[in-house]
């Protein structure tokens, strides 16, 4: 039986071998950052990049001979099968350094980084090795856009079914849509517009006066949209309103779609901007949730002035609506009506083919003119009033996928609540960490808020919460799918 599961997924377990290869190789990174400040976890960084290189290419050895082109079902299976098993080895290095971690919290913290969710159990960050915490924010950097849509931009002739992945890993409702004519060239385009972004923000923050691997620290996080920070008082550490200006424009720029800003760039134009319809929904429900939340908290008397108090919502409006997920203030000082409206943002606002995550805008537009168009029908029963897009219709395949997607949505946060809190959790914690781990947010509410960790949780508890991390980043179905007995038949 296992012999013919083997041969039958041999050749996406071809590619997953290279894969794990790959990852191994950017291990180097951190690696040589440990080795030249000589700080403790190079031995650390030496083990994993061995342990990773050596089992990447074992896999890639043993299913050579299998190598074919991969077919719809393979995709999915790859991808499900990547964001699985490279947390394994992305925890390597911190079980290694921090042998008080079990090997769960490191499972967790590692697909914490890879799905820039942010959540993290640990604590006294200020005082990890400086390669530590940048493999925990480079993580964050590498799944923000996607590993696998990276093998698929420079390793194009490997004959890997390039379409298929991309479909099945980009994080958007419309994959079929393509900017270039090869996969390859559109993957190449994302990823150079995103390391553009990330030299950008880079360098701002180095200008804003945070020190070099301060800088090359956050940025990974903040690009990524991931969350994590090299200090436990996350961004708040550096009590300054530059580099939090400079956070939120950059996470901004992340929340868009990196098609749009790929657009705009080689074509030389900010038209691509006017025409991309998730863009004044963005901004329009960012806007609306900064004016809402400080008239509130002015009226609820919470002290600090206007200017302060705009300050901080308008922060942390925009880190926790595109799932970035920093802090500057713990939030769940405030009245629990601001806490749950911080939480509901970063389910819908950030757009299709960005690094945040939810269910995106675009799905929330087509949801919200579905709705509109009942009210319609209604009212006027022979009324013809198709949903638009852009001034373009969207098709039915398209409604009855957003459809099924939101219901899928809403059941996953009903029954994972229901198994945290089965398990002993209080409820506004484990309705807070389902939703915050699925939009991959990061910081919940009650005993997981901004100012704690999920170190509090027991095993069980952080295992459900890695794979809900998992189950958002892919947008539930292709993790799901793989799940389904019909998907192991043959």
């Amino acid at each position: 039986m296992l012999r013919i599961l083997f041969r039958a997924h041999a050749a996406p377990l071809n590619a997953l071998g290279l894969i794990i290869a790959i990852f191994g190789l950017l291990m180097l990174f951190p690696l040589l950052v440990s080795q030249y400040l000589g700080d403790a976890a190079a031995r650390a960084f030496d083990l994993a990049f061995l342990v990773t290189l050596a089992s990447g290419v074992t896999l890639f050895a043993l299913t050579h001979r299998y190598r074919r082109d991969l077919r719809v079902r393979d995709g999915f299976f790859l991808v499900a099968m990547t964001w699985l098993i490279l947390p394994v080895f992305g925890a390597l290095p911190l079980l290694a350094h921090l042998p008080a971690l079990s090997v769960i919290e490191a499972y967790f913290e590692a697909a914490s980084g890879l799905t820039a969710t942010g959540a993290t159990v640990l604590t006294g960050i200020d005082d990890l090795p400086v390669s530590i915490n940048l493999w925990r924010t480079y993580l964050h950097w590498i799944g923000g856009m996607g590993i696998i849509v990276l093998v698929v931009a420079i390793l194009p002739l490997l004959g890997i079914g390039g379409r298929q992945l991309f479909k099945a890993e980009t994080p958007t409702p419309m994959k079929e849509s393509s900017l270039t004519p090869r996969i390859a060239e559109t993957a190449k385009g994302l990823w150079g517009t995103y390391i553009l972004l990330t030299l950008g923000c880079g360098l701002a923050l180095w200008l804003a006066g945070l020190g070099g691997w301060d800088a090359l620290t956050m940025t990974f996080s903040v690009v990524g949209l991931g969350g994590f920070s090299n200090h436990d008082a996350s961004l708040a550490w550096y009590d300054s309103t530059a580099v939090e200006l400079i956070v939120m424009v950059f996470a901004l720029a992340s929340a868009l779609n990196f098609a749009t800003h790929y657009l705009a760039l080689s074509r030389r134009s900010f038209a691509p901007y006017r025409r991309d319809p998730e863009i004044p929904f963005f901004f329009g429900a960012l806007a609306i949730s900064v004016i809402l939340l400080v008239v509130y908290l002015m009226y609820s008397g919470i002290d600090g002035g206007f200017f302060s108090t705009l300050r901080r919502v308008s922060f942390h409006v925009v880190s926790m609506a595109t799932s970035l997920g920093l802090t500057t203030v713990d939030f769940t000082q405030w009245p629990m009506f601001t806490q749950l409206w911080l939480l509901f943002l970063g389910s819908f606002v950030a757009c299709s083919g960005s690094a945040g995550g939810g269910i995106k805008m675009m799905r929330a537009i087509i949801l919200y003119k579905q709705v509109w168009r009942e009210f319609i029908r209604a009212l006027h029963p022979s009324a013809v009033h198709p949903v638009r897009l852009a001034g373009q219709p969207v098709g039915d395949g398209v409604l009855h996928a957003v459809l099924g997607f939101s219901f899928m949505y809403m059941i996953s946060i009903a029954v994972l609540t229901l198994l945290l809190s089965a398990n002993g959790l209080e409820l506004v914690a484990a309705f807070s960490a389902v939703v915050t781990c699925l939009n991959n947010t990061g910081p919940g509410l009650g005993s997981i808020g901004p100012s704690s960790t999920f170190q509090s949780l027991n095993d069980f508890q952080t295992a459900v919460l890695a794979f809900t991390m998992i189950l958002g980043r892919l947008e539930i179905f292709t993790l799901l799918v793989v799940l389904t007995p019909a998907f192991w038949r043959r």
